[in-house]
């Protein structure tokens, strides 16, 4: 395959390993060490995209993070794509598979286009919010089509193959930038000791030392970039990180940084290695050693394919072996741009001019362009791009720079390449991160970081330094006084020497004039993603727009992907001439994360399926699996539902269940209530804060339930707290509650009662809960443990400690059934066994092991709640008959207290919980069904509770219900009715909740 483009020889890919690849369907070849826009420009494809709004063909422009335009689709299958990448990025493999991610039917030939050539006054600044307003009726018909020709990629439909991951990481001296200031810093830092690690976005270490033709110390400059990356992997205390992008600076020296870890490889990642992964690092100090971009010129046609950046040119050629071109035409005003005339001249290529916006430039690099034959046009600039689909010819005319206009007829150059360079703006996005505005400087016509709320230091071109020689010494300085601040003696070390060059200033050219009026000109780009262009933003500032956050909202200037990267200072200065202000008054606008784009994956890491929502088992789940348990979800926990037998249904294993619990004994898994260690000699007062009653006069030896309520006064959980010691408590917790409540009470330690001397340990996972329940379950217990069990002796909501089955233990009897019940407590490592005793103990009382939904028919019968089914955020303790459980004379008021007493909280018509006794005893009301007082009322009815918890009772022979019902507490023997679905309704009579032995007396045995 031919590759039109290539250079015989040069630059740093692997000629020795071919790559083929495909771009809209056409098979193209490169060499390993490209880059996709290598690649393409090799084989000279000039139209890889179309724009934004006018549809208008663009090519690529640059070689780094900042290409506009080159943002496209990646993947041959629909599970692999990858939408919006950036080819200057995406290193080439074999087989890539790329797209457009616009243009219809075809990127060359888009019938979009011809509504950006005739429509291009339609769309001005604003445009969306004066069109497509009237008739209104046909806003559906305008949105379809809107959508369609809106957007850049396509998110893939099937679920992502590959796998990501994460790392927390600390260090003391971050490196953001393996450039020349980067590599100086990271050597700096690591000479002395200090824990470095040095991340670039690029392939490659050592930026723009790997395509530069400046010498350090005589030799190639690659060469020592080379030697220090070399030094560096040595170093047992730096980690590099190649292709990591560091997308967000943080508060507290918290950075983001995201890693493409196999995306050079192909578009699946090798069996088990991970895409991508995101470092989330602490630095002790940090320093930014980002660079800079070179600046565009803004001239007419600008966005013509073959319109590129100098320095992107020089990257392709010197580090891609590719000249996007044959004849080159060069628009400047800076010494710096002339390094691509001498690198397209060594190409082998024909330099046509080269036109420089300054009235006498002799530095060395100029002087070097004249003596080997180049045509240098002083006090000129290119002022039009001629061509459609590709660069035809550059008009080049004199120009005033400072009247802002052509002085000449000027001439038209045949070429196939303009590149242009107006500077260059350093890359100040990260230190822009946590509120430091850029400081406009004259000097370097750019903005540099301002004053740092971070600990950080910047080196290299993103300070504003540009030469090479001084960027090296800047970054090593910056590296040694980074290491130095956290705790490591600075060193000192020799850098290499850099060429001394004779270097002229540039001058001041944001938007080279026209001899037509910018918004009659042809369209002069500012943007090119956005397609932003200086008419627009001159149109902004005059309807008003002067804030340059309001120019940057109203135009698009700088938005999506783009981040301004190349725009932004252009536009900027257009907006402040056209205001009659500088750019100094007109200042910048501020960035954020990220800096380039961020894929989903990378962001949740592993956190997806399991690891996102984890199956947690207790100690006994290997006994439930060989037993044959059913499981539900509550909350993370797999927890057995009920144990079928004989082919039962799950009706009538609970049935059973719940029969063998009220006649017999039941076992039930309780080891994922929540359960909280409190300690600490305030411990008591904070309870007291917490809960809704009181706890100073809780004996050692004794537990109290409780319940806990949100600042609104509704209930939020509820559990019972035993105390073990004066200053020592374990408070119970619902199972989907723990880590809600765990963080409710550090919450209020730290930030509301941080005076208040007390300590929280999770122990949910510690501790394996095992509840024997039913009227034989003392005598069960009895022959495993050596506790007195006597009534008197271990009376209700008290615990003891001693041996079950020989093991150390806490018993609690306390009971959610309504039945003698004893919570057996032992360290979840010897669990198994202690079940498995009981389980041998219990065959001749007939224990019957039983499941959640068994648990909530018996607890349901006895009218105990379940916060979150008979709760939903809106209920009082009062609202649910619990009154008893406030304490109202507390000398503190609890939290919940003053909202519980709001006007709104003590109307008497409130929903309040009530039991329902359907008047067909076989019928089930649904749980959530709605209730209504006149099932004749016309529709809508009005609604006056619902229902929360419903079942078949098997030990009372009747089904029943729970629901929260306006009023409810004061309609006992009313009746109320639930409307259903299929146009049934089930009467029933609101009776109170508490079912089943309303006394108590089962318990109290």
């Amino acid at each position: 395959m031919s590759q039109v483009n290539r250079l015989a020889q040069g630059g740093r890919i692997d000629r020795s390993q071919p790559l083929t690849f495909s771009f809209n369907g056409q098979t193209y070849q490169g060499y390993a060490g490209d880059t996709l826009a290598a690649a393409l420009l090799a084989n000279g494809v000039d139209v890889v995209g179309r724009s934004f709004k006018y549809s208008r063909p663009r090519g690529i422009v640059a070689a780094g993070a900042e290409e506009p335009n080159a943002v496209l689709q990646i993947g041959s299958t629909e599970a692999a794509q990858i939408p919006n990448v950036r080819a200057t990025q995406q290193a080439l493999y074999a087989n890539l598979t790329a797209t457009s991610t616009n243009g219809w039917p075809s990127v060359n030939t888009d019938l979009m286009g011809i509504l950006g050539k005739v429509g291009g006054g339609m769309m001005p600044p604003g445009f969306y919010y004066k069109t497509f307003m009237y008739p209104q009726n046909l806003w559906l018909t305008y949105e379809k089509y809107i959508r369609k020709a809106a957007g850049l990629g396509r998110s893939p439909k099937e679920n992502d193959p590959d796998i990501y991951d994460y790392m927390n990481q600390h260090c003391d001296v971050l490196v953001v930038g393996a450039g020349p200031a980067g590599l100086a810093a990271a050597l700096a830092a690591g000479r002395s000791g200090a824990r470095v690690i040095l991340a670039d976005e690029q392939e490659e270490f050592g930026g723009s030392l790997l395509s530069t033709r400046e010498m350090l110390d005589d030799k190639p400059a690659a060469d020592w970039a080379a030697k220090a990356i070399a030094e560096l992997q040595k170093m047992p205390e730096v980690t590099l990180l190649p292709r990591a992008t560091v997308n967000g600076y943080h508060d507290h020296n918290f950075l983001t940084i995201h890693q493409r870890l196999t995306d050079h490889l192909g578009e699946v990642a090798p069996m088990g290695q991970p895409r991508q992964r995101m470092h989330r690092v602490r630095a002790g100090r940090v320093v930014l050693a980002t660079g800079a971009h070179e600046r565009p010129l803004v001239y007419a046609n600008n966005d013509v394919p073959g319109n590129m950046l100098a320095d992107a040119v020089s990257t392709y050629v010197r580090r891609y072996g590719v000249a996007p071109g044959q004849k080159l035409v060069l628009s400047t005003n800076n010494d710096y741009a002339y390094r691509v005339v001498l690198d397209w001249l060594d190409a082998g290529r024909q330099v046509v001019a080269v036109a420089d916006a300054r009235s006498n430039p002799r530095g060395s690099w100029v002087e070097e362009a004249r003596r080997r034959g180049v045509r240098v046009l002083t006090g000129s600039a290119v002022v039009e791009a001629r061509g459609s689909k590709r660069v035809t010819g550059a008009r080049i005319c004199a120009i005033d720079l400072a009247k802002h206009k052509v002085t000449s007829p000027g001439e038209v150059l045949d070429c196939d390449l303009i590149v242009s360079s107006g500077g260059y703006s350093p890359v100040v996005h990260l230190a822009s991160h946590l509120g430091g505005r850029p400081i406009w400087r004259e000097d370097i016509l750019a903005f540099v970081p301002g004053e740092g709320f971070q600990k950080r230091h910047c080196a290299g071109a993103v300070n504003g330094v540009f030469g090479l020689g001084d960027a090296l010494a800047d970054g090593f300085e910056a590296g040694a006084k980074a290491a130095a601040e956290v705790g490591f003696k600075a060193v000192t070390g020799s850098l290499p020497k850099a060429e001394k060059r004779i270097e002229e200033a540039s001058v001041a050219l944001f938007q080279v004039p026209h001899d037509k009026g910018t918004s009659r000109a042809p369209k002069q780009f500012v943007d090119q993603q956005n397609d932003v262009t200086a008419a627009g933003i001159e149109l902004a500032t005059r309807e008003g727009f002067e804030s340059v956050e309001h120019v940057k909202r109203y135009t698009a200037l700088g938005f999506g992907t783009d981040q301004g990267k190349l725009g932004n200072i252009n536009g900027l200065a257009i907006a402040a001439k056209s205001l009659g202000i500088s750019i100094a008054e007109m200042g910048t606008t501020m960035f954020r994360p990220n800096y380039t784009p961020v894929t989903f994956g990378a962001i949740a890491g592993r956190h997806c399926g399991e690891l996102f929502e984890p199956k947690r088992y207790t100690a006994l789940q290997k006994w439930h699996l060989e037993n044959g348990a059913e499981f539900e979800d509550v909350g993370q926990w797999k927890r057995p539902w009920y144990f079928p037998k004989n082919g039962e249904d799950m009706h009538a294993a609970v049935a059973r269940e719940c029969l063998a619990v009220r006649n017999a004994v039941g076992i039930l898994d309780a080891s994922t209530l929540g359960k909280i260690d409190i300690q600490g000699p305030d411990a008591r007062e904070f309870l007291n804060r917490v809960y809704t009653n009181a706890w100073t006069k809780l004996d050692v030896g004794k537990a109290r339930y409780g319940l806990m309520c949100k600042e609104d006064g509704m209930v939020f959980d509820d559990g019972v707290t035993a105390c073990l010691a004066d200053n020592h408590f374990v408070m119970t917790t619902t199972t989907g509650g723990a880590g809600r409540v765990m963080e409710w009470l550090e919450l209020y330690h730290q930030t509301e009662w941080p005076e208040l001397k007390v300590y929280f340990t999770s122990v949910t996972d510690h501790w394996a809960t095992m509840t024997l329940s039913g009227p034989n379950s003392r005598k069960l217990l009895a022959e495993v443990t050596d506790i007195d069990l006597d009534k008197d002796a271990f009376p209700f909501m008290s615990w003891k400690e001693g041996k079950v089955g020989g093991v150390p233990a806490r018993v609690f009897r306390i009971s959610f059934t309504g039945e003698l019940s004893y919570e057996v407590n032992v360290q979840a490592d010897y669990a198994l066994g202690v079940w498995e005793q009981l389980i041998e103990a219990g065959k001749k009382y007939g224990l019957t092991p039983y499941g959640t939904e068994t648990m909530h028919v018996l607890r349901a019968e006895k009218g105990f709640i379940i916060v979150g089914q008979d709760t939903d955020g809106s209920v009082t303790p009062d609202d649910l008959g619990m009154g008893w459980c406030v304490g109202r004379t507390k000398p503190f008021s609890w939290i919940g207290w003053r909202g519980m007493n709001r006007e709104d909280c003590l109307k008497e018509n409130r929903k309040q919980l009530i039991g329902l006794k359907p008047l067909d005893p076989n019928k089930v009301l649904p749980e959530g069904a709605q209730l209504v007082f006149d099932p004749k009322q016309p529709i809508p009815m009005t609604m006056v509770g619902h229902v929360t918890s419903s079942y078949m009772s098997a030990a009372m022979g009747y089904s029943f219900a729970m629901a929260l019902v306006r009023g409810g507490l004061s309609r006992i023997g009313e009746r109320v009715f639930a409307p259903l679905a299929d146009g049934s309704v089930i009467e029933a009579e609101i009776v109170s909740p508490v079912f089943y032995d309303p006394k108590g007396d089962r318990q109290n045995v």
